[in-house]
């Protein structure tokens, strides 16, 4: 049984019930605080929650008000947080004293429940003003806590006759036992969401600054490409500035998408195809793509793979005409998806060995295929040509 703090003296209409009446009294009360444990378990909305046990302690203590009192701290007592009863004005802005001399605060500061049946002759305490105006002329206060922390004080008033007793204490108790349940679990989500948010800050800082020294290593590559006096010096850092931009995109893109575990193929691959477009090359880029989320080092993996494709095609395939290329990213019948980059140029030499001792460029198309898991295809069409490569996509986790 809780500790009490029971004023009776002056209680001049004891409400003594016969039993059968007693007993449906205390089993509806049952019945009351066994559906609020159920909204507890269902609801986020810790406001929801407050408002609705001022509503039901009411109803379990056939009583016209009843009130949530946050405590404030630091002498300021307390908020009427959450209420029913009350009139316009008071739920959200009033404030009553968090001292001895009030059963609220008397309720929080010493940690027992306050009773107070007949608050007109009572000895103990003073009447907040805010009970005075309402006509309240009992009282029932509880208060709300966890293990570490008290977080305030649920009271219910009436201004009808009658008396609270201990039972009444219990009904209140279960309530304030789930509340201080519920408020410690929203301290503790909340404390959990802002570690995820500085994460994610500090996530994003970081990719943000990749991308810009990715970008300042190609800004480099390139000058040093254009200085080279050996063209082929000058071809192979470019290209080289070619792959670090493609890297610096995908950083590029985790920092504006506010994603770091997941990019979606369609859009990454549709961007990519774009900034290789805007090269000045004088090819046209198409790009269609599965609308799939896969993890970003397989992302990485595929973006430099396009890179590599696209730029050979438009470095070899058109040689003396502007040619278009198309990408494209569809799932296969197997659950794969299959990456297909096809031009219409001037087709795969003769001489084209793709497992022999070909360029850097088709080396690292193998190498790259490979670590997506696929065997790269090459057919020559008329007019052009098609990569094709099938590979098993990797979901975020």
């Amino acid at each position: 049984m809780p500790e009490l703090d029971i004023h009776e003296e002056a209680s001049p209409h004891p409400d003594v019930k016969p039993l059968h009446e007693e007993l449906s009294y205390r089993l509806r009360q049952q019945r009351i605080a066994a559906d609020f444990g159920y909204l507890a378990l269902k609801t986020e909305d810790l406001g929801e929650l407050l408002q609705e046990a001022a509503r039901l302690s009411a109803v379990g203590l056939n009583a016209t008000h009843a009130k949530y009192l946050q405590h404030l701290g630091h002498g300021a007592g307390f908020l009427v947080t959450a209420g029913v009863g009350w009139k316009p004005g008071v739920v959200g802005e009033a404030k009553v004293g968090d001292d001895l001399e009030s059963p609220a605060g008397y309720a929080f500061h010493t940690e027992k429940a306050v009773i107070s049946n007949h608050l007109a002759n009572e000895e103990r305490f003073r009447t907040p003003t805010l009970l005075v105006e309402h006509g309240i002329k009992r009282a029932l206060n509880v208060i709300i806590r966890s293990e570490s922390k008290s977080y305030g004080v649920l009271e219910v008033d009436s201004p009808g006759e009658g008396r609270f007793d201990e039972e009444d204490v219990a009904f209140m108790e279960s309530f304030a036992s789930i509340l201080g349940v519920a408020m410690q679990r929203e301290e503790r989500d909340m404390k959990l969401r802002e570690a995820v948010r500085h994460q994610e800050v500090l996530t994003q800082e970081a990719s943000h600054r990749v991308k810009n020294s990715l970008s300042i290593v190609a800004g480099l590559l390139s000058m040093q490409a254009r200085s080279a006096d050996n063209e082929d010096v000058s071809r192979a850092l470019r290209d080289a500035g070619h792959r670090v931009q493609t890297v610096a995109a995908v950083h590029d893109r985790l920092w504006r998408h506010n994603d770091v575990r997941s990019v979606d193929l369609s859009s990454f691959l549709s961007e990519l195809c774009d900034q290789l477009g805007a090269a000045g090359t004088g090819a046209a880029i198409h790009c269609r793509g599965e609308t799939v989320k896969i993890n970003t080092d397989q992302a990485v993996t595929i973006g430099l793979l396009v890179n590599e494709l696209v730029t050979n095609a438009i470095k070899y395939a058109f040689a003396d005409h502007a040619g278009e290329v198309n990408v494209q990213v569809a799932s296969t019948k197997d659950g794969h998806l299959r990456l297909s980059v096809q031009d219409n140029g001037a087709g795969l030499p003769e001489t084209f060995d793709p497992n022999g001792k070909n360029g850097l460029g088709v080396k690292l198309i193998r190498s790259l295929s490979k670590q997506l898991g696929g065997v790269p295809a090459w057919e020559t069409l008329d007019p052009g040509t098609r990569f094709a490569l099938d590979f098993v996509p990797v979901k975020p986790q």
